[in-house]
């Protein structure tokens, strides 16, 4: 682990793989951190490509600003930028899961020339979400969680009884879900990942357009969250080499349920093999 001090915070970053390989950044979701990419990273290595999961705002415990605004999902796409820079790296190929997904569509769209190829897993295109919401009963109703995550009860709702409504949300990863309840309750920590939701602020998608560098949307057919029209519209905003891979019978914790068929699909898009 190395810590890189950057934006007057200081983040955790696990590095992986041969020294000169291609550079890939890992950005991982919530409730997770850098080790849901763990069961991934041998296959980046093998293939000759050095990684570098880092664990985001409210997941370093160096980077865990107070108040919620700088949980603002423009906070995080400028730390991944400033991050790459501290690492002297002039661009990089990026995966994200979940929020990660998210900062790498932001990255993508605002930094393109940061961004070698993008692999998002389970978050779609922000446009094509905000159009599923508008036209779909069905993808807002997918997404009725994201009020309990804003609330002010949610720390007490995650753990209350053992965390047993975390344990649930994880229960796809069997016994790997109490590697995240666990950090969950190292102090402040639940609650970084929380601001996340309430700071989110739909108006700061508005500069998330046409996606210009070559992208695989990663997608599994039993996600919770994200319903098949955002899924298939992501495809309206990219102009590049572009691939949507549809996972079957694999729920929204991807690289941890299908590790395997994950790394096919970032290595096709990566190294192309």
């Amino acid at each position: 682990m190395t810590e890189i001090k950057a934006r007057g915070l200081t983040f955790d970053v696990y590095e992986g793989g041969p020294a000169d390989g291609q550079p890939v950044l890992l950005l991982h979701g919530f409730p997770q951190d850098h080790r849901e990419f763990d069961l991934l990273l041998p296959r980046l290595h093998v293939a000759g490509l050095r990684t570098y999961a880092l664990n985001q705002r409210g997941c370093s415990p160096g980077a865990t600003p107070a108040e919620v605004a700088d949980y603002r999902i423009t906070e995080p796409v400028a730390d991944a930028v400033a991050v790459l820079d501290a690492l002297g790296l002039e661009s990089a190929h990026v995966l994200g899961h979940d929020w990660g997904a998210g900062v790498g569509w932001m990255l993508a769209a605002l930094h393109p020339e940061r961004v070698r190829t993008l692999t998002a897993v389970s978050v779609p295109h922000p446009r094509a979400l905000q159009l599923a919401m508008r036209v779909r009963p069905t993808q807002r109703a997918r997404f009725a969680y994201v009020g309990l995550f804003r609330s002010s009860v949610a720390e007490r709702l995650l753990l209350g009884a053992g965390a047993v409504l975390l344990r649930a949300l994880l229960r796809p990863i069997g016994d790997r879900a109490a590697l995240y309840v666990e950090a969950m309750r190292e102090p402040g920590r639940l609650t970084g990942g929380l601001n996340w939701y309430r700071a989110f602020d739909p108006r700061d998608l508005a500069p998330v357009g046409v996606i210009t560098v070559p992208t695989t949307y990663v997608w599994s057919d039993r996600d919770g969250g994200v319903a098949r029209t955002a899924a298939l519209r992501t495809r309206d905003w990219v102009e590049a080499d572009y691939q949507l891979v549809v996972f079957r019978g694999i729920s929204h914790w991807v690289p941890e349920q299908a590790p395997e068929a994950l790394a096919d699909a970032a290595l096709g898009r990566i190294v192309g093999v």
